[in-house]
């Protein structure tokens, strides 16, 4: 038996049988077609995708639906599946079910460069799309490089959970300090944009938006699939993991990389939704299991239905107006995180 192939440890962990993985994840992809399909029919304006796939709708409508309904669409896809999946992959690193993006500060630090990048460089010629995202993704790395650091000078246990909390709790007041003096500092024009933005939306979804979304969560996404195998088999312990072969250093770059870089992206575009990172994947975790061959696929999935539904939910609660779909997960996720707190300290 080769020492350095781990693949079949992860057995251990629960790996599940093809049949249910592919019960799973087939019905969480038909969910994802329903959701997309309501969606898109959903708003203000009455739009049935079938007519303006087939070109027999008003041309209102079609240019509604092909300029604005479909990319922002796509865009909640795609930011939906990044966040739940990177939640997911921060959660088999850490050994820890409460981490998400979120809650260690990785979208408050990427939303702080972005502020930074929007009060400091707007209005130059340096000012662009790619600019906005590369300082999301420096943000990100930063406070993912930090986080990491803190973890691996706690070791592990119940102290090393309360410091990676006590660490996010820190860098989201840090970020949000940072970000009041921006909003200080800046003009009425990018006052307004910063507030909106730090809400949380997809109103500004464009082609040229989400075709770059599209492609960097991608490629993000199928840094984390690749890291399934390996997360399951660092859930043994470190010391374990060494042992039968598990690169740990290069699994820990290849998940920080990928995770920086798509919630780099994401709050770049959308600006911080938060708790989709920790709702989807601990509720999938409960239900399928740890193993990650089948928890990082299927929070993918279930986090692009999450946000899919809750951006429609977002365009027709106050329609003509719309609320900003960052504010509508907060709303899910902070009575359900205070229950897992809650659930935690139970006494047996």
């Amino acid at each position: 038996m080769n020492p350095r192939q781990p693949a079949y440890i992860s057995v251990r962990l629960g790996r599940p049988t093809m049949s249910r993985s592919t019960r799973v994840l087939s019905g969480l992809a038909l969910a994802l077609v329903a959701t997309l399909a309501i969606s898109a029919s959903t708003g203000v304006l009455g739009i049935s995708p079938w007519a303006a796939l087939s070109g027999t709708a008003d041309s209102l409508s079609l240019q509604v639906w092909w300029q604005l309904r479909l990319p922002r669409l796509l865009l909640g896809m795609a930011v939906g599946a990044m966040l739940a999946g990177s939640g997911a992959a921060m959660q088999g690193l850490f050994r820890n079910p409460l981490a998400d993006p979120t809650l260690l500060g990785l979208a408050s630090g990427a939303g702080l460069f972005v502020a930074l990048w929007i009060v400091l460089v707007q209005g130059s010629a340096a000012s662009s799309l790619y600019g906005q995202f590369a300082a999301g993704f420096l943000g990100a790395l930063c406070v993912c490089l930090l986080i990491f650091g803190i973890a691996s000078r706690q070791g592990g246990g119940s102290a090393a959970v309360m410091s990676l909390l006590l660490a996010g709790l820190a860098i989201n007041t840090l970020a949000g300090a940072g970000g009041g003096v921006l909003a200080f500092l800046a003009s009425d024009e990018q006052l307004r944009q910063l507030s909106l933005w730090g809400m949380g939306t997809l109103t500004n979804a464009l082609w040229r938006t989400t075709a770059v979304a599209l492609g960097v969560v991608a490629f993000a996404l199928w840094l984390l699939l690749r890291s399934a195998t390996q997360l399951d088999l660092l859930q043994l312990g470190e010391a374990t993991a060494h042992a039968a072969g598990l690169e740990i250093a290069h699994l820990k770059r290849r998940v920080v990389i990928a995770t920086s870089l798509g919630v780099g992206l994401c709050v770049a575009l959308t600006g911080v939704i938060g708790f989709l990172g920790l709702l989807v994947p601990h509720c999938l975790r409960l239900w399928l299991g740890p193993g990650h061959r089948l928890l990082l696929p299927a929070s993918m999935l279930g986090g692009a239905v999450l946000l899919v539904a809750a951006d429609a939910l977002a365009r027709t609660l106050g329609a003509p107006a719309e609320m900003p779909v960052g504010l509508l997960t907060s709303l899910l996720g902070g009575p359900y995180f205070l229950y897992l707190l809650m659930r935690r300290n139970r006494p047996c």
